[in-house]
């Protein structure tokens, strides 16, 4: 049976998701609480609202040292901790005005740039303001660290950096959902899923998020394969290259503000 099999949210992008047994699907039809903090740049303006915050917001494609810190994340208090290399943990109460500019002083020294911590309501600082949850198959990650001998299943899903993990299905499963007539799919009592693109890639995936060193040649062996792997039942039409992996989701006005969770069934053409 295809199923949830894990949900993951990144409440602070760039960093480390948390795995969580359900969540909301929030007005925006993005996850709640998902990139809901970013780092970003304090000379900007405080857009509220539109595409533009995202380009305010620090990450991986800005700068690797988000890979020399480990960070955990309790949704329910809004503390979050972390790890830096050096192995000096702390924490920081990020529910408050004190606790968010604290944490940005501590995290603009650790980069080498000043930024400030700043929180959004959804669809906060997703890439993909007007679309939703990011959906790939257990088995494509496990299809994609078989590629390389350096990468495990875990590694990859940390590359990735998917929020719906579904079980039970083929690897690159995700695949059908967009192009000419693709399917949706439906979570759980009714939560409806559309295709909204297949996510193109940046350098992220290439590097160990352990240590941020890239594997050589990581871009064109991940072509290689893709191509070599691409599934008979996908639109090939619908995706720009074969740098792209996961699915960018969209869902119905009338399918959000519903809960899904890690076991719920998983129903294809609903």
């Amino acid at each position: 049976m295809a199923q949830i099999d894990r949900l993951r949210c990144y409440p602070i992008k760039g960093f480390d998701g948390i795995d969580v047994d359900s969540a909301q699907v929030s007005a925006a039809g993005t996850l709640a609480g998902d990139r809901a903090y970013a780092l970003c740049d304090p000379e900007a303006s405080r857009i509220e609202t539109g595409s533009d915050m995202q380009t305010l917001a620090y990450n991986g494609k800005q700068t690797d040292r988000v890979h020399d810190v480990r960070t955990d994340f309790d949704p329910s208090t809004h503390v979050l901790t972390v790890d830096p290399d050096d192995g000096d943990e702390r924490t920081f109460d990020l529910s408050t005005d004190d606790g968010r500019a604290t944490a940005g002083e501590w995290f603009g020294e650790f980069i080498g740039d000043p930024v400030d911590l700043r929180r959004r309501e959804p669809p906060a600082f997703v890439d993909r303001p007007d679309a939703g949850p990011s959906i790939i198959s257990t088995a494509t990650l496990e299809a994609v660290a078989s590629w390389f001998d350096e990468m495990t299943v875990e590694s990859a899903r940390r590359r990735l950096r998917a929020n719906v993990e579904v079980s039970g299905v083929p690897a690159f499963w995700e695949d059908r959902f967009v192009g000419e007539d693709a399917p949706a799919f439906v979570v759980g009592d009714g939560v409806r899923f559309e295709g909204a693109e297949p996510c193109a890639r940046c350098v992220v995936p290439s590097r160990d998020p352990e240590t941020g060193d890239p594997l050589p040649e990581f871009r064109e062996r991940f072509v290689e394969r893709r191509e070599a792997t691409f599934p008979e039942w996908a639109d090939e039409d619908a995706f720009p290259h074969f740098y792209t992996l996961m699915l960018i989701s969209q869902v119905p006005e009338a399918s959000r503000e519903q809960s899904i969770a890690v076991g719920d069934e998983v129903r294809v053409g609903d």
